[in-house]
C-alpha cells in the first residue's frame, strides 16, 4: 500500500490494534465504498495543552453550562465566515498548542492581517462564498454525493484560486500564510484541468439529486444530446396527440397524463367515460381504469410512443449518471490536493476571523516564554465583555501576576536568575463577597491562557505567559447522582484529579474548595490543598475562598499572596467595584448579597441578629437551640446600652446652638459612644 517506508512502523502495538479496528469497522459499514484514508500519525507529547472534561465544562469553552452554544467562549470569538473555518476554530480551541514556535507562527499570521483591512476583507468575501469542499469530497469518496457536491468543488476551487491571487507569494508573508498560499496551488495543473472539465460538463443551476438528471450541459456528450432530443421530441408528440384526441372526441377536458402505475394514459371526467366506451370511439380507446371523478383510457399509438419516451429518458439518465461517476472518480483521484486547499482555506478563515476579532475588540498579541511567569495587564473576560458590548457597559479590567521574574529577559524568552529578595506570588488567594466577580476573574485568566496558546490575540492590555502544559479548573457546584456522587464528592474527585496530575507548568484555578461540608472540615481541606500546591506541585494557581482564615497563609508562605475584590457600602447598599486589589477582604458581605437576591425581610433581619451575636461573642460556637428571643436578649444586652446613649446624645444636640468649640466636643463625645 505504501510506495516508500511504511508509516505504520512508528506506531505502537496499541495504535496498530486501534487502526485495525477502525479499518474493520469501515469495511463492515461502508462495504465497497471505502472513504479515502490517510496514514495515522503520532502526536508529540508537547503538541497540545491538555484540558480535561471538567475544565472544558467549567470554563464553558464550546457550550455554556446550560448546554447551549450561546454564552460559550467559542460563540464569543467565532467570526469565521465558512463552515470549514468554524470547525477549524473549534479544533484549535479544543487543543491549544504547547510549542512556542507553532504558536508564534499563528500569532504572526494574525498580526499581518490586522492592519491589512482591505486584503482581509477581500479574503473573507471569497471565503464566505466558498462551499464546504471537505464535506463534498468526503461524500464523493463514499459514494453518497450528489451533483451539487461537484458544483461545490467547482466553486470552492475557483475561490481558492482567487484567494491565492490575493495572497501572492514571497517572503513578505508570515510562514503560516506562506504555507496557505503554497497549499492553494498544489498540483495546480491537474486541479485547473479538473475545474475546466467541471465548467464544461455541469450546468449553472444544479438539481439536488443525481436521479433527477439535467445537470450535464448540452453539447458535452453527443450520445446524451441524442437521447435528450428523442425524449424531448416525444414529449412534444404527446402534446400534439392530446390535442388530436380532444378534437376527435369533442372532449376539451381530455388530458394525457403520467403516473407510476399506468404510465402515460388518457384522462377524462367521469361524465365523458361512457362516450369513449361507445361507438365510434370504442375501437380506438382502450378502457384502463374508472375512478370516482375520472375515467382512464389508452391507445395503441400512445402505448408505442410511451415506450419510446421511457427508453429515451432512461438512456439519457443512465448517460448522465455515467458522466457523474466519471467526474466523481476524477475528483477522488485529486482528493489530497482538494483537501489541502480546503484545510488551507479553513486555516486562513480562522486567522482572518481572529484578526477581525482583535481589531474590533482591541485585543493584543501575547508573548510566550519558557519559564512559569503569568503576567496579565488589564485582562478582560472575553465572553462577559462581548455581552457587555451589546449594552454599551464597560468591562472592568484587572491585572494578574504570578511567578514574575524580577529581571528583564533575553530575546530567547528565558528568565534571568531571580533576585531572592523579590517575593514572587505562585498562588493568589482571592477573597471578597459573592457577586463581586471572583469567578469571572478566575475564568478570565484561564481563558486568556487558552486563547494565547491556541494562537489567538487576547483581551488584555499586555500578556506575558510562560507556556502552560495543562489548565485545570474546579469552579461551580454540581452533583452526579447517576454515579452516586454528591456535590461535595464531585468537588473532591475533581480536586484529587488536579492534585494528582498537575505539573509545575500547569495553571490551576480553584473556587471555594471545601464549601460542601462542615466549616472546620472544609477549612482544613482548603488549607491543606493550598499548602500542597505551594510545597509539592509548585504550580501557578488562583484560589478563591470565603475562608478568611486562609489569608494567614499569605504571610506565612513565601509564594502565597492575598488579593480581594473591592466593594463599597453606600447608604446601606453594597456596590460592587469589580476591581482586584492586593490584600485580603475584611468580610464576606453574605447577608448583603442574600438581600440582593430577594430573601424575605424577616430572614435578613434574623441573619443580622445572629451575625451580631456571633461577632459579639467572637466565636464560631454551635447555635443549635438558640431561640430568637434568646438571641435578641443577648444582642440587646451587648449592644443596646451604647446605642441608646448615642441616640440620646444625638436627640439632645441642637445643631443651631452649637459653637465651633461645642461642636468639636460633641463630635468627640459621640465617637466615644460608638
Amino acid at each position: 500500500y505504501f510506495k516508500d517506508a511504511n508509516p505504520l512502523d512508528d506506531l505502537s502495538r496499541a495504535a496498530h490494534v486501534a487502526a485495525a479496528h477502525i479499518l474493520a469497522y469501515l469495511q463492515l459499514t461502508q462495504m465497497a465504498q471505502m472513504p479515502t484514508l490517510r496514514p495515522p500519525q503520532n502526536e508529540s507529547d508537547d503538541g497540545s495543552m491538555v484540558l480535561d472534561a471538567p475544565t472544558r465544562s467549567n470554563l464553558e469553552l464550546v457550550r455554556a453550562l446550560n448546554g447551549a452554544p450561546e454564552g460559550s467562549l467559542l460563540a464569543a470569538i467565532d467570526m469565521t465566515v465558512s463552515p470549514a473555518g468554524a470547525r477549524a476554530l473549534a479544533q484549535r480551541l479544543a487543543a491549544p498548542l504547547r510549542g512556542r514556535a507553532a504558536i508564534a507562527a499563528r500569532h504572526a499570521a494574525i498580526a499581518f492581517l490586522v492592519p491589512n483591512n482591505e486584503l482581509r476583507d477581500q479574503i473573507r468575501l471569497h471565503l464566505k462564498q466558498t462551499p464546504d469542499m471537505a464535506r463534498a469530497i468526503a461524500r464523493l469518496g463514499v459514494g453518497r454525493a450528489s451533483p451539487r457536491d461537484l458544483d461545490h468543488l467547482r466553486q470552492g476551487l475557483a475561490h481558492a484560486r482567487g484567494v491565492h491571487r490575493l495572497l501572492g507569494t514571497g517572503d513578505v508573508l508570515p510562514q503560516d500564510l506562506q504555507d496557505v498560499s503554497a497549499a492553494l496551488v498544489e498540483e495546480y495543473q491537474a486541479i485547473d484541468a479538473f475545474c475546466d472539465t467541471l465548467n464544461t460538463a455541469l450546468v449553472d443551476e444544479i438539481p439536488a439529486l443525481a436521479r433527477d438528471g439535467n445537470f450535464v450541459r448540452p453539447d458535452y456528450h453527443g450520445g446524451l444530446d441524442e437521447a435528450r432530443g428523442l425524449r424531448d421530441e416525444s414529449r412534444r408528440v404527446i402534446a400534439a396527440l392530446q390535442q388530436q384526441y380532444s378534437d376527435a372526441t369533442g372532449i376539451k377536458a381530455l388530458k394525457i397524463k403520467y403516473n407510476g402505475v399506468l404510465g402515460y394514459h388518457i384522462d377524462v371526467p367521469i361524465a365523458h367515460g361512457d362516450t369513449l366506451m361507445r361507438p365510434p370511439h370504442q375501437e380506438l380507446f382502450i378502457h384502463r381504469q374508472t375512478l370516482a371523478s375520472a375515467a382512464r383510457f389508452s391507445t395503441h399509438e400512445l402505448a408505442t410512443l410511451a415506450g419510446k419516451i421511457s427508453r429515451a429518458g432512461e438512456t439519457a439518465l443512465a448517460l448522465e449518471l455515467d458522466i457523474f461517476s466519471a467526474l466523481s472518480r476524477e475528483a477522488n483521484a485529486l482528493n489530497a490536493s482538494i483537501m489541502a486547499r480546503a484545510s488551507a482555506l479553513a486555516a486562513l478563515d480562522v486567522s482572518a476571523a481572529l484578526a477581525t476579532l482583535a481589531q474590533k475588540r482591541d485585543w493584543v498579541c501575547p508573548h510566550l516564554y519558557d519559564d512559569t511567569r503569568f503576567d496579565i495587564r488589564g485582562g478582560r473576560h472575553p465572553v462577559v465583555e462581548a455581552a457587555l458590548l451589546k449594552s454599551g457597559a464597560p468591562f472592568i479590567a484587572n491585572d494578574c501576576q504570578l511567578n514574575m521574574p524580577p529581571a528583564k529577559n533575553g530575546e530567547n524568552g528565558e528568565a534571568d536568575a531571580p533576585d531572592k529578595s523579590d517575593r514572587q506570588a505562585q498562588i493568589l488567594l482571592l477573597t471578597g463577597p459573592n457577586m463581586a466577580g471572583k469567578s469571572t476573574y478566575l475564568r478570565q485568566n484561564a481563558l486568556i491562557a487558552i486563547l494565547a496558546q491556541m494562537g489567538s490575540f487576547v483581551p488584555a492590555e499586555a500578556a506575558h505567559i510562560g507556556v502552560i502544559d495543562r489548565v485545570f479548573s474546579r469552579v461551580g457546584a454540581a452533583d452526579d447522582l447517576a454515579r452516586g456522587r454528591s456535590t461535595f464528592m464531585v468537588e473532591m474527585v475533581e480536586t484529587a484529579t488536579i492534585l494528582q496530575q498537575a505539573s509545575p507548568r500547569a495553571l490551576i484555578i480553584l473556587d471555594e474548595i471545601g464549601r460542601g461540608t462542615a466549616t472546620f472540615d472544609g477549612l482544613s481541606i482548603a488549607w491543606a490543598v493550598v499548602e500542597y500546591l505551594h510545597e509539592t506541585l509548585r504550580a501557578r494557581a488562583l484560589f478563591a475562598t470565603h475562608y478568611h482564615e486562609l489569608t494567614a497563609l499569605g504571610g506565612d508562605l513565601e509564594g502565597v499572596a492575598n488579593a480581594s475584590l473591592q466593594v463599597r457600602e453606600h447608604q446601606g447598599d453594597l456596590v460592587f467595584l469589580h476591581e482586584v486589589a492586593a490584600g485580603a477582604a475584611d468580610r464576606s458581605y453574605g447577608i448583603h448579597v442574600a438581600q440582593l437576591a430577594g430573601l424575605p425581610a424577616g430572614v435578613i433581619a434574623r441573619a443580622r441578629e445572629v451575625l451580631m451575636l456571633l461577632e459579639a461573642q467572637d466565636t464560631k460556637s454551635d447555635l443549635h437551640g438558640l431561640s430568637l428571643m434568646q438571641a435578641r436578649a443577648e444582642i440587646g444586652e451587648a449592644k443596646e446600652p451604647k446605642e441608646d446613649a448615642l441616640r440620646v446624645a444625638l436627640r439632645e444636640a441642637d445643631p443651631d446652638a452649637l459653637t465651633p468649640r461645642t461642636a468639636l466636643e460633641l463630635l468627640y463625645r459621640l465617637k466615644g459612644l460608638l
